[in-house]
């Protein structure tokens, strides 16, 4: 049987399942095998709702589903649970959390026993997760405990605007990073990132960017001291082994498309990468977990409650997500040299 690549719902009552069937429906470029893992009634709800009209099998088990797979243009559904009551598209929801999350964990599950190549996770709600009662909010932390306590990059990426950026810190308020970053092991994140690109992206030879933390990358020292103290001198100690430059101040290096000249951008923070990001990659942006075992991918946008259940919804961000989870998995596969 033909490996299949693991597309989880998300929140039933965002957009996740209607994306899912979208990008089922209109597969453009890529020739996909998905199995979709969640809610059943979900997908079903708002297939009937907007009218997709997806054909869909419904299986209780990967087991089932190994022994009798649907044809090709018929979606697989492994339901792993299920709402006990009515669909509320736009409502935050603790059930709807608790379903995503464990549609992730079985996603997680069958990748790294090979069951399936690759996972493409539909968009999650951070609050309806911790009213689950999940103390990992987000895909990335929540993965990373399931493969063992590895520590993943965080990474965007658009084929189309040749952006590409990765976080050195994450999801954490905006005063505790400049004690983040002096922690940080910068000289293994950039490593490690450099060997991402070369496995998951089959790029030899990757160049790197660097921003700095401060305004104008601290104007030599004047507007802050970790440019001089923590960036720059990773940067040089790399410099003999890997394609790496920095800092750069953040403002200038966006503006000027200075992003097109490297192969992945090191942002210090959050917002410093990811509003230029979202700015020029918001339909075709894909959010990438580098570093895991497990190949993982997802739309850049989030749940959608604002348009859950009125059709509306793009596919495209999604269907991109797809499409570079199954280039990973090829790029892996072929060099089968992934080590972290």
């Amino acid at each position: 049987m033909k490996r299949y690549t693991a597309w989880t719902t998300g929140d039933i009552h965002g957009i996740g399942p209607e994306i899912i069937l979208k990008a089922f429906q209109n597969p453009g470029r890529s020739v996909r095998r998905p199995l979709a893992i969640g809610s059943a009634e979900a997908l079903g709800f708002y297939n009937s709702k907007l009218g997709l009209d997806v054909g869909m099998a419904v299986y209780d088990s990967f087991e089932e589903f190994r022994k009798t797979p649907p044809p090709p243009t018929v979606l697989p559904v492994l339901g792993v649970a299920e709402p006990s009551s009515t669909l509320r598209p736009g409502a935050v929801s603790e059930e709807a959390g608790r379903i995503a999350m464990q549609a992730v964990e079985e996603a997680g599950r069958l990748c790294l026993d090979g069951s399936v190549r690759a996972m493409v996770t539909g968009p999650i709600h951070k609050e309806a997760i911790a009213r689950a009662g999940y103390a990992n909010t987000g895909h990335t932390d929540f993965l990373a405990e399931l493969c063992g306590g590895i520590e993943p990059t965080m990474f965007f990426h658009d084929a189309r605007s040749r952006l590409a950026v990765a976080l050195a810190t994450i999801h954490v308020p905006l005063g505790r990073v400049p004690d983040l970053v002096r922690s940080l092991d910068l000289d293994k994140l950039l490593s490690g990132l450099a060997d991402s690109l070369r496995a998951d992206f089959g790029i030899p030879e990757p160049r790197i960017a660097v921003l700095g933390l401060n305004p104008h990358a601290s104007d030599g020292g004047v507007m802050g001291v970790e440019e001089e103290e923590i960036i720059s001198p990773s940067v040089r100690a790399l410099a003999g082994r890997e394609r790496v430059e920095g800092p750069f101040p953040a403002d200038g290096f966006f503006g000027a498309g200075l992003y097109r000249d490297y192969d992945a951008v090191l942002a210090m923070y959050h917002d410093q990468g990811l509003l230029p990001f979202k700015v020029l990659a918001f339909e075709t942006g894909v959010n990438v977990t580098l570093g895991l075992p497990v190949v993982r991918t997802s739309p850049d946008h989030g749940t959608g409650f604002d348009i859950a259940g009125l059709g509306c919804a793009s596919p495209a961000s999604f269907s991109e997500a797809a499409i570079l989870a199954e280039t990973i998995a090829d790029n892996r596969e072929r060099t089968s040299k992934f080590k972290r």
